[in-house]
């Protein structure tokens, strides 16, 4: 399968001279990494690396992606089609060309496009579906994976990324496309002049502003903190800027990472998760005492941030700050008299319950759902027009929404808030840090901690179901001096309690986690956008050391039997 793909590919007649060059240089390894599969959605949709092949984002598999999509979004609205697809992008490689050829596709389908001008956030484009009443959205991006990769994300007309039984419809009429070199497509321009494209920007900008502004729960307060903001040259250099300074903020932004780099030169990983990606932030906060250095992903739905404390800059984990903003946002709701008496929020089963707790402490429902925002968007759909309020959704990777207008993590809105915090904060002396203490104090030292072990290609692959199906069949018991009370396996939807079982009420997915004797929990999962098997690790402690010890140890055992496979 592999070669016959491969020959099919050299030998097609105007293939690009860039795909062309690279097939001819491709050894037989990389030729079984670009053509053993065809490019799958996962959690975040389809993302891989640019380049020719099956397994590879080029114009035939986004012309595929399309089809798919097309097909779906015909049969589903059929004439009502003409209401449109709204289509972002981001600042990689080859990312407006990929959206052009999207908008092309779906023109045959007589299915209008709506093109953002230039780059924009992830959330904008989520808000923008609902905004211009489309049907649907597509955004190019490949988040904070490396520069040799791009990615493509659709999303349903309230602006969330369809669940796995929208998906998977969708992946089914993609899949069934049998040759993507006979891809109808029509012209660009000729497109644009019929009508069935038209260009978005500036007025989808101030309309999502404006809520972005409403998340606010202290504007009064003088702004007195400084901040150092970086987009990591993605898509909210601009559109992050103006939403703390129209709200009255001293921002410094990092000059070098506002560029739009599609290599993202200064950074090693364009991930806020990392430290790494906070290099340029925290000279420039060193050299302007700035308060808090905020970090935003390419795709802008992802928000790192860090606190200066005690001499130094201090990063918050993605369950750090969602706790503080929890806490932020239901006890000042408490204080202004506006907490309702029904109110839900959203995490996921990797989401540290450090959050849950004190939103559980509020009488605030809480509902954890897979990984994925699509599942919080989805939920959040649940109880529009009930007398339950969205309060706050969010996961440990990084991942915030504040109010429902996006149905996906929105970075803008969490930078606006964050910073809020730490403002209010200042007023007293104190940072986000103590206020991250004070909540340790109050509801319990919780530590978590996220491995990435990166297997990539098509043995990388066939390693990771390896170690999830040996680890499945033979379910340790225990981890140390912890015996494992509990275990619940996602992909079979059961929870193993001792001898009995219960069923999960939530999608399948290849997911797999250990609750502990003493509180601790660890989950298996491989990503579903990266070449990566993650695990994560939640613990519960008396002291915030104890705790650090407790979360090493587990790690140690269980990376441990990880390398015995």
């Amino acid at each position: 399968m592999v070669q016959a793909e491969y020959e099919k590919w050299m030998n097609q007649k105007g293939l690009e001279e860039e795909l062309l060059q690279e097939l001819q240089g491709m050894d037989e390894t990389a030729k079984r990494d670009a053509f053993y599969r065809s490019l799958e959605f996962g959690t975040g949709g389809m993302r891989g690396i640019i380049g020719a092949g099956t397994n590879r984002m080029n114009i035939y598999t986004i012309r595929k992606a399309n089809v798919g999509f097309g097909t779906y979004l015909k049969n589903l609205y059929h004439d009502d089609v003409k209401r449109g697809v709204v289509i972002a992008h981001d600042n990689r490689n080859k990312s407006v060309e990929f959206a052009k050829e999207s908008a092309k596709v779906l023109a045959t389908f007589g299915i209008t496009s709506y093109i953002f001008e230039a780059l924009r956030p992830t959330p904008e484009l989520s808000f923008a579906v609902r905004h211009l009443n489309a049907i649907g959205g597509i955004v190019v991006t490949a988040s904070h994976n490396p520069p040799k990769y791009n990615g493509y994300k659709i999303y349903d007309e309230d602006g969330c990324q369809l669940v796995p039984k929208y998906a998977d419809q969708v992946i089914a009429l993609v899949d069934a496309v049998d040759d993507v070199f006979d891809i109808d497509v029509v012209d660009f321009n000729e497109a644009e002049q019929n009508g069935m494209i038209t260009w978005i920007g500036e007025d989808i900008d101030k309309a999502y502003l404006d809520m972005v502004d409403t998340v606010q729960l202290r504007n009064d307060v003088p702004k007195i903190v400084d901040i150092v903001f970086t987009p990591l040259h993605g898509t909210s250099a601009m559109i992050g800027t103006k939403a703390l300074q129209r709200n009255g903020y001293h921002v410094i932004p990092v000059e070098e990472q506002m560029v739009a780099d599609p290599n993202f030169s200064t950074v090693k990983s364009p991930n806020p998760e990392n430290k790494e990606a906070f290099e340029y932030a925290i000279r420039y906060g060193t050299k302007h005492n700035a308060d808090i250095l905020i970090a935003t992903d390419p795709d802008a739905d992802r928000l790192g941030v860090a606190v200066w404390h005690d001499g130094e800059y201090k990063l918050l984990t993605g369950n750090q700050t969602g706790a503080i903003l929890v806490h932020y946002i239901l006890h000042t709701r408490e204080q202004q008299g506006t907490l309702p008496k029904q109110g839900m929020v959203y995490n996921t089963v990797v989401t540290s319950e450090f959050g849950a707790t004190i939103a559980k402490a509020f009488g605030m429902g809480v509902k954890s759902t897979l990984t994925g925002f699509k599942f919080i968007g989805e939920q959040a759909k649940t109880i529009e027009a009930t007398d339950t309020e969205f309060m706050f959704g969010y996961e440990e990777s990084y991942g915030y929404v504040i109010k429902d207008f996006v149905r996906d993590k929105d970075s803008i809105q969490a930078l606006l808030l964050i910073s809020e915090v730490a403002n209010v904060g200042k007023q007293t002396g104190k940072t986000l840090y103590d206020y991250l203490l004070f909540l340790y104090e109050t509801y319990g030292y919780y530590v978590e901690d996220l491995v990435n072990i990166v297997l990539e290609g098509a043995v990388g692959e066939a390693k990771i179901k390896q170690i999830m199906a040996t680890i499945r069949d033979n379910k340790p018991l225990q981890i140390g001096p912890y015996n494992v009370i509990t275990v619940e396996d996602y992909l079979v939807g059961t929870r193993y309690i001792g001898d009995t079982t219960e069923d999960i009420d939530l999608p399948t997915s290849n997911v797999l986690k250990f609750l502990l004797d003493d509180g601790s929990w660890f989950v298996l999962r491989p990503s579903g956008t990266e070449p990566k098997l993650k695990i994560y690790i939640g613990v519960l402690g008396d002291s915030l050391a104890q705790s650090q010890t407790k979360n090493q140890q587990i790690k140690d055992i269980v990376l441990s039997i990880i390398e015995r496979i």
